[in-house]
């Protein structure tokens, strides 16, 4: 990871500022951008209209008429600074429990489906272990479960979340697909990089599959009664922690969703602090360079 010394401030537009505040993907970066937002946001500068973290940037959509891309850029520095760049302080974090079914028939039949015209491709299970030098698949859903996650962005498609694995000894990498998927199911879990996502609709897709949740991350309609505020789930900041279900579960689950009924499993009055994970990272016997 490399924070910069100073922002890096682009023009997105006429509209919009694109701030860059490091060089990677990791947690340290990503927490430094979600604390900078949260500080953007309480200056409640004239202006701003909206703050999109992303993970290593965010990204500032103001009206030109009421400041200009100078002014904003000197509020923006002049904050960053008064925080300094050093990893720390704490945020409010939701913890968020997703059951998923791991390798189950809609993801697997997604996989089939792309191998029919791509038949080299190694089954998206079995190639992660491999990579990650797990003996088998029970292996691998103990591995991808036995953390929480970050989450550090919301994008590409409404309610899709980055996701970043906080315990260093789980992560798990995979390539992409090349070339990506035509459709991916509503639900699925994928590994990208060092990062998991939950697929909120039917899309195209590139990471690789391990499983699927039957619990909603997106809710246009505003059903359930975790979208009544918004319509995505997930805030970047909050965090993520997978629950294995078997099928007589996810098909429970996937009832209750469709009856309006399923209540997302939320805690809501945590704190997180980054000096505590960093003390406890250096616990496990994990390096600074070795941290997500």
């Amino acid at each position: 990871m490399m924070l910069y010394e100073e922002p890096r401030l682009y023009p997105g537009g006429d509209r919009a500022i694109e701030v860059e505040l490091g060089d990677g993907m990791n947690f340290g970066l990503n927490f430094v951008v979600h604390r900078l937002v949260g500080a953007l946001r309480a200056a409640r500068i004239s202006g701003v209209e909206d703050l999109i973290p992303e993970l290593a940037s965010l990204q500032i959509n103001y009206d030109p008429d009421r400041i200009s891309f100078e002014d904003l850029g000197t509020e923006v520095r002049r904050i960053h600074a008064e925080l300094g760049a050093e990893v720390t302080g704490e945020l409010p974090s939701r913890l968020f429990s997703i059951p998923v079914h791991y390798f189950d028939p809609e993801t697997t039949a997604c996989i089939g489906d792309y191998r029919s015209t791509h038949p080299d491709k190694v089954p998206d299970p079995d190639l992660v272990g491999r990579l990650n030098g797990l003996p088998d698949r029970p292996a691998l859903a103990r591995r991808h479960a036995a953390t929480e996650y970050w989450v550090a962005a919301l994008g590409f498609w409404p309610g899709l979340c980055s996701l970043l694995a906080l315990d260093p000894r789980t992560r798990i990498v995979a390539p992409k697909y090349n070339p990506p998927r035509t459709w991916t199911p509503k639900g699925a879990i994928g590994v990208g990089g060092a990062l998991t996502c939950i697929y909120p609709d039917r899309t195209p897709g590139g990471y690789q599959l391990l499983g699927q949740t039957p619990a909603p991350i997106y809710d246009g309609a505003q059903r359930l009664p975790a979208f009544r505020d918004s319509l995505a789930l997930f805030r970047a900041g909050d965090r993520v922690r997978f629950v294995p279900i078997d099928r007589d579960e996810f098909d429970w689950i996937r009832s209750e969703v469709e009856q309006g009924r399923y209540e997302h499993e939320r805690v809501d009055y945590q704190v997180f602090s980054v000096d505590r994970y960093l003390d406890w990272s250096r616990s496990v016997g994990v390096s600074a360079k070795d941290r997500t």
